[in-house]
């Protein structure tokens, strides 16, 4: 199984997430100046806030009393309240659960879940021009990526890029799960776009990856009753969650999805969503942290576009060397999207020629991926 991290292998170890990490910091040091504190609730530490210097310090949206707020800025600190009335926080420290984003859902259905207040909420600011909303919207994504970052230290993450439109029950839904599950008992951290379809079935195969070979076939079956996210998300959902409530203690991967995409659910079955408001720093963030390499299934616009958006930075070195690049379905993409001839002819004389492939099956990229060095 694929190993990533514990989070508090911090970029910057000054950076405190959890009540834990705050108390630890504080019976190890006596001290928290200079420390960015994020997301923590410290209603219950006013002791240690009145009793502690924080000269330097910054507190990201953690709740504190009167008392205890007056004296840090009196120290010197940076204090940013909380924002009521939010469905999101934008100082959060860490990337989100599928259990976070769909709390509510067994109650109240997709409508009542966070995932699907925090889509609302967007659709009523992102149209207003509110340098106040689009700040916070701004915050809530650098904080998500610096969160990511933390998450994948050390990770060799592979990329698994397709269509939302690849329905659950069908064979090609099958085969981008035993990819997942392959990639992931191979030591990789499986990355997808988070969203339904082929990012689904990827994010499933690595979930299945602890389990004995059994448990994938059953899940897919149990799946098929809820071929896709319409009419009913609802049902869609609940039908994850009886999968991972049957199968607990799934394997790890990550899924980046984007609530410029509202319409599209994130998957319940990535361990860790880095949820964003901006499709262009999800879309940009996911293809750079795909140290491993990218695999492309069979996709449309979306898939086309993420195809360009990795070819580029290969292409001119700026993420430094070319990293593996594996499209799947000749037919695919060499007639109906013919996006294989376009990169290869770019790809020509470059160091990124010997680090793009094109298979007919799915069950050829692993091997595809270990001959370029992925």
């Amino acid at each position: 199984m694929q190993t990533m991290p514990a989070h508090a292998a911090h970029h910057h170890d000054r950076e405190i997430e959890t009540l834990e990490e705050f108390d630890a910091t504080v019976a190890a040091r006596g001290s928290l100046a200079g420390y960015r504190v994020q997301a923590v609730d410290l209603t219950d530490r006013t002791r240690e806030l009145l009793t502690t210097t924080t000269s330097g310090a910054v507190f990201l949206g953690c709740p504190m009393r009167d008392n205890a707020a007056a004296k840090v800025r009196a120290d010197g600190a940076l204090v940013f309240p909380p924002v009521p009335g939010l469905p999101f926080d934008p100082y959060r420290g860490l990337v989100y659960s599928p259990d976070e984003l769909f709390a509510s859902l067994a109650d109240g259905g997709y409508e009542a879940t966070p995932d699907a207040r925090a889509y609302d909420w967007f659709q009523r600011t992102k149209a207003d021009r509110d340098i106040y909303a689009s700040t916070l919207r701004a915050v809530h994504d650098d904080a998500i990526s610096d969160a990511l970052d933390e998450l994948l230290l050390g990770a060799r993450v592979v990329g698994v890029m397709g269509g939302h439109a690849m329905a659950r029950g069908t064979e090609a839904y099958a085969g981008a799960a035993r990819l997942g599950r392959e990639l992931a008992r191979a030591g990789l951290t499986v990355a997808t776009g988070g969203g339904p379809g082929a990012m689904e079935a990827a994010n499933l195969g690595a979930y299945a990856a602890p389990h004995d070979d059994a448990m994938l076939p059953e899940a897919l079956e149990l799946l098929a009753k809820a071929p896709g996210f319409t009419p009913s998300i609802t049902d869609w959902a609940r039908t994850a969650f009886e999968v991972r409530a049957r199968w607990p203690r799934g394997g790890r991967s990550v899924g980046i999805p984007t609530w410029f995409y509202g319409h599209e659910p994130p998957n319940p079955f990535a361990s860790h969503l880095a949820k964003y408001f901006a499709n262009a720093t999800r879309e940009d963030g996911l293809l750079a942290r795909c140290t491993a390499g990218v695999i492309y299934l069979p996709g449309a616009a979306g898939t086309v576009q993420e195809i360009f958006d990795n070819a580029t930075p290969n292409y001119y070195e700026s993420r430094g060397e070319p990293t593996p690049m594996v499209l799947v379905d000749r037919a695919h993409w060499t007639e109906r999207l013919p996006a294989w001839p376009l990169l290869r002819s770019l790809a020509r004389e470059r160091s990124m020629e010997a680090q793009i492939a094109l298979v007919d099956r799915i069950e050829e990229v692993p091997e595809a991926l270990k001959r370029l060095g992925g």
